[in-house]
């Protein structure tokens, strides 16, 4: 029988668009942890989950006096390692995903979880893969001082208080000012003194990196080495399966609610409709700071939200495939050979710059770099025998272009491909 924990999350296909958009991202991750801890092929992972130290939440009180309030009203928070040895000078901060909110409706069930309130956060949360502090596990930055930020806005840290009702809705659109008061006081930790940092985060995190990338670079010393690392954050400005733009319009949304496009590059916004500047491939036009992207072909957070959303499935031929590749007939791989050249195109840029980087591999599932079974292992997903950690270890320190893409699907037998078809 089918872990009751895993069956109660697989119903989540059912939701709708609104409910998926408040919960998919935070709770797949859930998801994804599991399966990789039940799963065969590495009997090692529970001894190194257990190994790891718990790192307590700590909030920000001195957000109160800036207004930095998650979406409640309640202090945002981080958890935060100090770094030893040749890392005590060096930074690494990762921002949690957990998708968005686009109304008032959405906003409020949010704020009644930990991606709307510290009330609701762990207060204790072991840091793995990226975040992790064993050299096995994480060899290029383990010794680092290590930053998980809470993501407590449903704006990817961007929204601004302008755009809040004063009709008594009790929501605080205070991305932005979370991220300032979170930058402020970890300048003042030693951030400030930082000879070298990279700034990374997940999904929804992953692409608040790109928002806040030369922010961030802007802060630090110049003379230090700074760079961003987005992971599954690359989302795209794709049709459905039938022709809609469901995620331009949800983003629309999104902006329109919080208030985002003061957050985006003034000249995107200024040529183009705002809700447009929010998509990567707009962000990395602008972008100065080097930047590695890494992304699954077949994204499956992107394949169930982008190309084929519930609603434009309404005879349910995508259902099994959507919820697992390997159910995919051959006319959808070939739909999903599409979303991946797509991919493809919008990384051409970032390809062709010498600073920039990418691990881009042909896996059925979401975010890669804080697990250490994807991060770093021995039966981690690999291009040309490297391993996502090792990728990017080679493009931050120099030691090697690393702009690895796999080729299509079903080509690499090192991938974890998620399998939302257990337990239906």
């Amino acid at each position: 029988m089918a872990n009751p924990r895993l069956r109660a999350l697989t119903r989540w296909g059912k939701w709708a668009k609104k409910d998926w958009a408040i919960a998919a991202v935070g709770f797949t991750i859930i998801l994804f942890a599991l399966t990789l801890l039940f799963d065969s092929r590495n009997p090692a992972t529970p001894d190194l989950l257990s190994a790891q130290d718990l790192v307590p939440l700590t909030l920000l009180h001195r957000a109160k006096a800036t207004g930095a309030f998650c979406l409640d009203g309640s202090l945002p928070g981080y958890h935060f390692q100090k770094g030893f040895g040749s890392g005590s000078n060096n930074w690494l901060l990762h921002i949690e995903g957990g998708g968005w909110c686009n109304s008032i409706e959405t906003c409020n069930i949010r704020k009644r979880t930990a991606l709307g309130s510290s009330n609701y956060m762990d207060r204790l949360v072991s840091f793995a893969g990226i975040l992790s502090r064993h050299p096995s596990q994480n060899p290029d930055f383990y010794n680092w001082n290590i930053v998980k930020i809470r993501y407590c806005d449903g704006a990817s840290l961007a929204g601004h208080p302008e755009s809040e009702f004063k009709n008594g809705t009790k929501l605080f659109f205070r991305g932005h000012l979370i991220w300032e008061a979170i930058m402020s006081e970890l300048l003042s930790l030693g951030l400030s003194k930082a000879k070298q940092a990279l700034l990374s985060g997940c999904s929804a995190g992953g692409l608040a990196t790109l928002i806040h990338c030369d922010d961030f670079r802007d802060h630090l010393p110049k003379d230090a080495t700074i760079k961003c690392l987005a992971d599954a954050g690359f989302f795209l400005d794709e049709p459905d399966v039938l022709g809609n733009r469901t995620m331009s319009a949800f983003y629309h949304d999104v902006l329109q609610l919080q208030g985002v496009a003061k957050s985006l590059h003034k000249k995107c916004v200024r040529r183009m409709e705002p809700s447009k500047c929010i998509f990567p491939l707009e962000i990395i036009e602008n972008v100065r700071t080097p930047l590695f992207i890494v992304n699954p072909a077949y994204d499956f957070w992107q394949i169930q939200h982008i190309l084929v959303p519930t609603e434009s499935d309404p005879h349910g031929y995508w259902r099994r495939c959507r919820l697992s590749i390997q159910e995919c007939d051959s006319t959808q791989i070939g739909t999903l050979q599409g979303f991946r050249s797509s991919l493809l195109k919008a990384l051409s840029k970032l390809e062709k710059d010498k600073e920039g980087g990418m691990f881009i591999n042909s896996c059925f599932v979401h975010c890669q770099t804080w697990m250490a079974e994807t991060w770093h292992s021995p039966n981690s997903p690999r291009i040309n025998n490297k391993t996502i950690a090792e990728s990017v270890g080679d493009w931050y320190f120099g030691r090697k272009p690393s702009k690895e893409i796999d080729c299509p699907h079903p080509c690499n037998p090192t991938c974890y491909n998620m399998d939302f078809t257990r337990g239906v």
